[in-house]
């Protein structure tokens, strides 16, 4: 599957159980909804979250929508997908992914109800064998269209106290397993997607948060608060001063015709090319949808 058509930059999870809430997020300014019937919702709720999603999802949506199922050890993946594949979700978010081989089963399952074919985020760094698989095993899949990392649950699988520094630095072993999804959805060719920020009240911390996520390249980054939209949507999107930098490295390397050139004393070429011809693709891309915002039903 080529990436999503739809803005992926920010990813806002809404309990599935909470009609208010669900229908409050459709009318954010989120790039992407995702209806979760997973940790959001309690074991007592797990039904009524998959009626309520259903109703959502067939309602009309600016926001792309995804569904996050529960994981296959609880054995409600397949009724997820069945109560809610009939509205047409734009994708299925797959948690606790160990592999390419939870990938197929999802996407099974999917298959079996159709010739519908949606995309899959899976959350990949969950359990310990996830982010062991990272760099072991080729994660591409024609379904794909994103990996996306968490350190929550990686926690307890691993019986650490915490995972992030009193400074509020992820702590080794969970930086690790980030670099690792970010290298797995690179080598796959799909969207590498951060994880939420979980202190929805401080703002300096998301800030500081988004700008390492777009450092290190990430597209987009989970969130679980209507205030975290437009950090992360602005932290992420190319400002002005490098728009007017890639503008100038593709004019120099053009004009140099030996793919080498020169700007305020540090040398340019391949490498920045192809730097600054994405810079400048994720700028035509935010102009398009400005101007013509994607809808759905």
């Amino acid at each position: 599957m080529s990436l999503p058509s739809h803005a992926f930059r920010s990813w806002l999870f809404v309990p599935g159980d909470k009609a208010r809430k669900l229908n409050k997020a459709l009318q954010s300014d989120a790039d992407v909804v995702i209806f979760d019937l997973e940790d959001a919702v309690s074991p007592v709720n797990k039904d009524i979250a998959r009626s309520l999603t259903y109703a959502a999802l067939a309602g009309d949506s600016g926001p792309a929508r995804y569904v996050r199922v529960n994981d296959f050890g609880t054995g409600r993946t397949e009724g997820d997908v069945a109560e809610t594949i009939g509205a047409e979700p734009d994708g299925y978010v797959l948690p606790k992914c160990e592999g390419p081989q939870d990938i197929e089963k999802l996407a099974a399952i999917i298959r079996s109800h159709g010739n519908f074919s949606p995309g899959i985020l899976a959350i990949c760094t969950e359990t310990v064998r996830g982010v062991r698989n990272l760099m072991r095993l080729d994660w591409s899949h024609p379904m794909l269209i994103g990996l996306a990392w968490g350190g929550e649950d990686l926690q307890a699988d691993l019986g650490a106290r915490s995972n992030r520094t009193l400074s509020g630095q992820y702590l080794p072993p969970f930086a690790m397993a980030r670099e690792l999804a970010l290298y797995a959805a690179r080598d796959a060719g799909v969207l590498a997607i951060d994880a939420v920020f979980a202190d929805f009240r401080n703002e300096t911390g998301l800030l500081h948060e988004v700008e390492l996520s777009k450092q290190f390249g990430f597209d987009g980054k989970l969130s679980i608060h209507l205030d975290q939209l437009p950090i992360i949507r602005s932290g992420l999107q190319a400002g002005e001063a490098e728009i007017a930098w890639a503008e100038q490295v593709l004019s120099l390397l053009e004009a140099s015709g030996n793919g080498v050139a020169e700007l305020n004393g540090s040398m340019l070429d391949r490498p920045h090319l192809r730097l600054a011809k994405k810079i400048l693709a994720e700028a035509q891309e935010k102009e398009a949808q400005l101007i013509n915002p994607p809808r759905r039903k």
